[in-house]
């Protein structure tokens, strides 16, 4: 590996950090006579496997240069930056090598837009064909699909890649078009169409051939930056659970601003990224996906943004008292699972166990409930806390957010150019 190849790699390595949807690999292969490498479901990126080992990604982009001029990217193409470029055969020789020093256990690879999107399509296609048939790699790899390519070349691409993704970034179109007026929403969900149909037709022919080529075996994600334009969080809560009634959808990232265009101004001046609602929108979006959660009950017209000072289940709560205290001896196992401190595990072990006998509070300490934030809307057979009715949801939640960092309670100011 010579010393330019390493300098490329430091460059691009640099140009793809800001892409966080590569946080998990979900798909499991064993490993093959006569291949190299494996991939585990337990996740890739700043992720720990069950037997306690880190598991390593690289995440690099095939180019740094863009022929696109976006307003919140970094490798626009009016930035004054480094730019760099691998070749297919240096991005596979280095992907290889890192792999046999064990240095990584998966590739995430993405690209600026070079000439055209099928051009930069077609070089990220032959760099995983090229792993996977030449050099019979059998790990991970997440493969960025460019947005505006041919559905040949997506569907090619998805024979060989694990996860695909097409980042939506911003999301309402006409706040896109205001940003990035290059791209439109087609040129985003056209190749998220062509990935789904690909998944739904490879699901139908293995039930038929059991060696029927898999594709895209874990799925599709996306990402949308949170805090760059003026949409609330219902907007972006509404447009994630549309993109969930895709089954081969099963990710979406939020990314908090982050002000790497400072002579921009179409872009918001903030001094810090909005992580607590970054944070509130990965919890909303955990609601949507695990807890029944409809958008409307996690936020409407009346409540459009999510509180930063508490989370949205417990937000829920506190606005809807009339649904609490829940008798956990009793209660349905949908409304179980919607009182504050208990999660998905706690509740199945609350209807299973409650056939056996009258539960107590120290069993619900034991399977995980917490009581910090149970207490107040539940009941079970000795419980002395008073409830959210006895206390009123206003002084329930200053208890709860009393002695809370700061930090976390901060709503980050944004003004926008139109305000």
């Amino acid at each position: 590996m010579n010393d330019n190849v390493l300098e490329k790699l430091k460059t691009l390595a640099e140009s793809a950090k800001y892409d966080v949807s590569c946080a998990s690999s979900g798909t499991t292969r064993g490993h093959k006579a006569g291949m190299v490498g494996s991939a585990s479901g337990w996740g890739i990126c700043h992720s720990f496997a069950e037997d306690g080992r880190c598991i390593a990604l690289l995440k690099i982009m095939l180019t740094n240069y863009c022929m696109y001029d976006c307003a919140y990217c970094i490798n626009r193409r009016s930035n004054d930056i480094k730019r760099a470029t691998l070749s297919v055969s240096e991005l596979v020789e280095l992907t290889m090598e890192f792999y046999r020093r064990n240095y990584i256990e998966g590739l995430f690879l993405s690209s600026g837009v070079v000439r055209s999107p099928d051009y930069t399509m077609e070089r990220l296609v032959r760099i995983v064909k090229d792993l996977r048939t030449v050099h019979r790699y059998n790990g991970y790899i997440h493969l960025k699909s460019i947005p505006g390519a041919s559905r040949e070349l997506v569907d090619e691409a998805g024979l060989y890649a694990d996860r695909m993704s097409v980042n939506i970034e911003i999301p309402n179109e006409q706040s896109l078009q205001a940003l990035a007026p290059e791209k439109d929403f087609k040129s985003v969900f056209t190749p998220m169409q062509y990935i789904k149909q690909g998944s739904l037709q490879s699901i139908e022919e293995r039930k038929h051939y059991r060696h029927a080529p898999r594709y895209v075996p874990a799925g599709q994600s996306t990402q949308m930056i949170v805090g760059a334009t003026p949409e609330r969080d219902k907007d972006i809560l509404t447009l994630s659970s549309a993109l969930y009634q895709d089954p081969s959808m099963k990710r979406v990232y939020y990314s908090g601003y982050i002000h790497v265009n400072t002579n921009d101004t179409r872009l918001p001046a903030v001094s810090k990224p909005p992580l607590v609602r970054e944070n509130r929108l990965y919890q909303a979006d955990w609601l949507l996906r695990f807890y029944q959660f409809s958008v409307d009950e996690i936020v409407d017209d009346a409540f459009p943004d999510l509180d930063l000072e508490v989370d949205p289940k417990l937000s829920w709560a506190l606005r809807h008292p009339e649904k609490f205290p829940v008798d956990v001896n009793t209660a349905d196992y949908e409304l179980i699972l919607r009182v504050p401190g208990i999660g998905v595990k706690s509740a199945n072990l609350i209807v299973t166990s409650r056939r056996f006998g009258h539960i107590s509070s120290w069993q619900l300490k034991k399977m995980g409930v917490v009581m910090k934030k149970a207490q107040y809307f539940l009941t079970c057979r000795e419980l002395p806390i008073r409830t959210i009715h006895e206390l009123t949801p206003e002084r329930v939640k200053r208890i709860l957010t009393k002695g809370s960092n700061n930090s976390m309670n901060t709503q980050y100011t944004i003004q926008f150019p139109d305000d």
